[in-house]
């Protein structure tokens, strides 16, 4: 939370003054407070680059199009910085403060709000375009004449009364965005985000109005709308913490979020949208700072909050971004990522959310300077996210500097501890997620999203997750499976997933290391990774090259795709671009499409392209037109195809010795260049890209590895990875030891597939029948598992069971060293408990040990020693509660601390009832319950209860089945007992 006063409020937001209705302003004298704020502040500057191409001298403001007006917001920012700097900004102050002056007084008068007929009034998204309007305008109060600044006052108020005339009702003027009443929406398409722009559009008006009565009835309205935006009726209906004078159980009513708290937007899981959550609520806030109000509880302790910001750290990389796990856009969107961190930061003072804030940080700049220059939102998404984010880029700016010092960010290692874990979310969302210190993995089964993820590192820019890991691409499966296991409950954060596809199936499993385990019945075109491998400099790992490692040395293989692609000179009038593999569902895009001559001169600019197809909005012209900003696509209907092409007719046969193309995201992943003389008989120029061949296995660029340790070869280019094998194992970060994991003896199981990778068990039944007490041979003797083994002297057998079309990882419970005899069996009962059998004619000596605990066996022939190792938690376990999720979830009333401790298997944590008493812990599905059993701390144990639902919202008693257990606790007083552990079996 901020720590400040008002009187510093109004000081840096530069108020001289406030009168009843127009409060007089200045630009804030600023200056940037922290690293992350000077990084924003030269992004401000340069930005102002792409702000000045907008300015429409017809017109004498900046363009209507896409909302480019709005770059005023960044614009009066900049102008209230102390250190402005026209070289950076490419223009001097006294020019961008006219034009934004104009800007701003063109834009509020031709506002329908304000008597105009141009844009505004639509919830979707003029009130979001309104409200940076507004901001930049209450910024720059006193260079703007009298008119404008009623017409700025018409639209604030203006656009808050229509919001709440509306009362739940759609806005007729915004199509089909509306947030289906009081009622919301989960299933496919959340109404998080239209909930959270009817709060947004009623802020600015309460903010900055004088009229008392209707900011009351806005700012009841405001809390409705922005507590119900993330609102999951099981959650809040257990919750009595009271937010802005009213309880979350009696104003939170809609249901936008999937019980496992995540969001789906257009079909599909979608952090970017999940995310809205924030950045919403920074729009809002930064109104009511700067107008010296107190800022609405519910802003930064919304319902629900907490464990939707768990879930975008859960698909977090090392970029600040999240992993966009089912969509081939909104990915890499840079500046409208910024706006939402910087709230969780700066606002709520979350210091794992300063982490992510500084890593995107470190990005933006390169991101800037990378082609087209001077664009916050590169790659994909809709040309209102530019403008949008240089507002939101200016609003996190203002945050830094209306703190008193920045948050301090969390490091990097302790970020992704805090933030590993497994989940499943569900077969509505089909999306399981492994997040590890090392890496990011998961299996997304949701048709028409099918794919596995992996991303070695967390590094968002090493494997492209927009493409399958190691599964065909365009997958469609007859079946699925899929399961995660947790630490808390199983004794390791691992998950598996099995696909019946094309015939046959393929596994994946995700382990604690970070390591991934492929396995399959041999499916046509499987087996890749695809890679990036821009030229960007200052992103680590960006530099157009890709280092791989083989048995016999290693190759820097170039990215032909983004930088010159040279050939042997010839003579051609045609040149072109023939496409062999699309690297995203979209086809192809270029922005420039360029051919040399033997000097580097580009021949093709101004030539008139033809291609294959063209997109109605960008045609193949844009590609020689000389303009960075224009671009040819293919047709939308044509996007699945392969052979799409792009070419350029010189005019006449001159001499050419290359080609130099910029990709849109959309870009080849392998493609010829032809040349031509009569424009019918080709002949190839260049293959792209260059590929290399290894046995076995391959480092890729210091940051992973690639296994076949069943054998196989792997050929690598400068952007793909593609080993043939029906098992590949992949491993995490500059592993040294590939050769060793290669050539060693793999575990064997008749009918499985199976990997001992890093010690844990893989194991596949790749078929449709079940495998009963099939032994697994493991190599070895140095690891246990739990249940039955036996030494042979080839290692340990060790009996599995498997339905068909699943997978198990089994992580060692217990290693083993000394030198027992063959014949000697072991009996892993759990993480705690193992029995030591030996042979009848031999006695057995063993150590066994886990973590740091140690114990030396002793056993004579014949006979079985048992040994338990001190400590908890006690997995796997049997207890429906361990780990599961529990209400109240957040905000938690006061009083009481989280009920996630009464079930987390740790003695040392507890959960305290406070004044309102009442916990529930969801099990996930209704399933039979024969037991409640509850233990306390020392002190007066409270009379208590237990209560049960299926659904979450009609609670009884406890009957021989339930989904929710609630324990409700009468009176209890401090210094009364507390809950250690709550068990349901």
């Amino acid at each position: 939370m901020f720590a400040l006063s008002r009187r510093r409020l109004l000081t840096l937001a530069g108020i001289s003054g406030v009168s009843s209705a127009f409060p007089s302003f200045s630009p804030a004298r600023t200056a940037a407070v922290g690293p992350v704020a000077g990084v924003y502040r030269e992004l401000l500057h340069v930005h102002t680059r792409w702000v000045e191409e907008q300015w429409d001298a017809s017109i004498g403001a900046y363009k209507a199009a896409d909302f480019r007006f709005a770059a005023v917001l960044g614009n009066a920012v900049l102008l209230g910085m102390a250190d402005f700097d026209p070289y950076l900004a490419g223009t001097d102050a006294e020019t961008l403060k006219a034009r934004t002056v104009a800007t701003i007084q063109r834009y509020a008068g031709s506002n329908r709000l304000a008597g105009g007929t141009e844009w505004g009034r639509r919830l979707f998204w003029d009130s979001t375009f309104e409200l940076y309007l507004v901001l930049a305008a209450r910024l720059m109060w006193a260079d703007l004449d009298a008119p404008t600044r009623t017409n700025v006052q018409r639209i604030t108020e203006g656009q808050a009364a229509y919001a709440y005339q509306l009362n739940a009702g759609d806005d007729p003027m915004s199509g089909g965005w509306t947030p289906n009443g009081a009622d919301g929406g989960w299933r496919g398409d959340t109404k998080l985000e239209e909930m959270g722009v009817y709060a947004q559009a009623l802020a600015p008006g309460i903010a900055w109005t004088s009229d008392a009565a209707s900011a009351a009835a806005w700012r009841a309205r405001f809390l409705y709308w922005a507590s119900n935006a993330s609102a999951l009726p099981a959650a809040d209906r257990a919750n009595p913490a009271v937010v802005d004078g009213d309880r979350v159980d009696r104003r939170s009513t809609a249901h936008n979020l999937h019980d496992t708290f995540i969001v789906e937007n257009h079909g599909s899981a979608n952090p970017h949208y999940q995310a809205e959550l924030w950045r919403t609520a920074g729009r809002a806030a930064i109104h009511f700072l700067l107008a010296g109000r107190p800022l609405p509880e519910v802003l930064t302790l919304q319902p629900n909050g907490e464990q939707l910001w768990r879930t975008l750290r859960l698909l977090a990389t090392d970029a600040g971004e999240p992993v966009m796990p089912m969509v081939a856009d909104r990915y890499h969107l840079y500046g409208r990522d910024v706006l939402p961190l910087a709230f969780l930061a700066q606002v709520r003072g979350d210091r794992d959310a300063a982490r992510a804030e500084a890593d995107l940080a470190e990005r933006l700049l390169p991101y800037l300077y990378y082609e087209p220059e001077y664009r916050l939102t590169k790659f994909s998404g809709e040309e209102k996210y530019e403008p949008e984010a240089r507002a939101e880029l200016a609003i996190a700016y203002l945050f830094h500097t209306l703190r008193k010092t920045p948050v301090t960010p969390v490091s990097k290692a302790a970020f992704f501890r805090a933030a590993s874990g497994t989940r499943s979310f569900g077969d509505d969302v089909g999306l399981t997620v492994h997040q590890s210190p090392a890496a990011f993995a998961a299996a997304v089964t949701k048709p028409g999203h099918t794919k596995f993820l992996w991303q070695p590192a967390h590094d968002n820019w090493l494997v492209d997750t927009r493409a399958p890991a190691f599964l065909p691409a365009g997958t469609a499966p007859t079946g699925r499976w899929t399961q995660a296991w947790s630490k808390v409950r199983d004794g390791a954060d691992a998950t598996a997933t099995v696909l019946a596809v094309n015939g046959g199936y393929a596994g994946y499993a995700t382990l604690p290391t970070g390591t991934v385990v492929y396995a399959s019945t041999g499916l046509p075109g499987e087996g890749g990774l695809t890679l990036f491998n821009l030229t960007m400099p200052g992103v680590p790992g960006l530099d157009g090259t890709r280092t791989f490692t083989f048995a016999d040395g290693r190759a820097e293989l170039t990215d032909e795709i983004t930088k010159d692609i040279a050939f042997t000179p010839r003579d051609a009038r045609y040149v072109r671009m023939l496409g062999r593999e699309p690297g995203t569902a979209y086809g192809y895009s270029i922005w420039t499409f360029s051919v040399l001559d033997v000097q580097g001169a580009d021949l093709a600019q101004g030539a008139m392209p033809t291609a294959s197809s063209e997109d109605v909005w960008f045609a193949a012209r844009n590609a020689t037109d000389g303009n960075r900003d224009t671009r040819w696509a293919v047709a939308r209907e044509e996007r699945g195809r392969a052979d799409s092409w792009l070419a350029v007719d010189l005019g006449s046969p001159v001499q050419v010795a290359g080609t130099r193309i910029i990709w849109e995201a959309a870009y080849g992943k392998r493609f010829v260049i032809q040349t031509s003389i009569d424009g019918r008989t080709w002949t190839d120029a260049a293959d792209v890209p260059e590929s290399r061949k290894a046995a076995r296995w391959a480092g890729i660029d210091g940051r992973a590895g690639i296994v076949t340790p069943g054998g196989g070869d792997i050929t690598v280019t400068a952007t793909s990875v593609t080993a043939h094998a029906s098992l590949i194992e992949g491993y995490a970060g500059n592993r040294n030891d590939l050769a060793r994991t290669a050539a060693r003896k793999l575990p064997t199981a008749e009918g499985l597939t199976v990997s001992d990778a890093d010690g844990y068990l893989s194991i596949f039944n790749l078929s449709p029948d079940p495998v009963r007490d099939v032994t697994v041979r493991i190599p070895g003797s140095g690891k246990l598992y739990r249940g039955e083994q036996l030494l042979t002297e080839d290692g340990l057998e060790w009996p599995v069971s498997l339905d068909g079309g699943t997978a198990l990882v089994e992580p060692p419970r217990f290693t083993v060293a000394g030198d027992p005899p063959t014949g000697t069996g072991y009996h892993v009962r759990d993480s705690h408990h193992v029995t030591v059998t030996a042979p009848a004619d031999h006695r057995a000596v063993v150590t066994l040990s886990c973590g740091s605990w140690s114990a030396t066996v002793r056993v004579p022939a014949g006979k079985s020693r048992h040994v338990s190792m001190p400590g908890a938690p006690v997995t796997p376990t049997a207890d429906l509660a361990r780990g599961r999720t529990t209400f109240p979830t957040s905000p938690l009333p006061a009083g009481m601390t989280s009920p996630a401790h009464a079930v987390d298997g740790n003695p040392a944590t507890s959960w305290r009832p406070g004044p309102t008493g009442r916990m529930v812990v969801d099990l996930g599905r209704v399933a039979p319950v024969e037991s409640v059993r509850a233990a306390w701390t020392r002190g007066r144990r409270p009379a208590w209860h237990v209560e049960a639902s299926a659904d979450g919202l009609t609670y009884g008693p406890l009957g021989d089945q339930a989904r929710y257990v609630a324990v409700v606790v009468e009176g209890w007083r401090p210094g009364d007992a507390e809950l250690v552990e709550l068990a349901v079996t």
